[in-house]
């Protein structure tokens, strides 16, 4: 069976190339961060867990791999819905 969670090094070559930034965020079980606001567009996409994106009057929950682009301004917040720590890669437009 294969590892369904991104490769991370060919991720960020892929975001670099397309002038996004690209770091790991850990979130313990539970953990929102609720109303952020940037000045500059963001990529996020989940490595694992239950992480859930909501922004644009939308919710998202990507799996492993999907990648969403939260644009710059746009008011949003992420939730660990799951019950482990989940990993999720963003980055900012430069």
């Amino acid at each position: 069976m294969s590892d369904p969670r991104p490769d991370q090094s060919r991720v960020a070559a892929d975001w670099r190339a397309r002038g996004f930034s690209c770091e790991v965020w850990t979130d313990p079980p539970g953990q929102v961060w609720a109303d952020f606001v940037h000045d500059v567009d963001e990529l996020v996409m989940t490595i694992d867990g239950d992480v859930e994106f909501e922004f644009g009057g939308k919710t998202y929950r990507p799996g492993p791999g999907e990648e969403l682009l939260i644009p710059a301004g746009a008011p949003h917040t992420v939730r660990n819905r799951g019950d482990v720590t989940s990993h999720w890669l963003f980055g900012y437009r430069r």
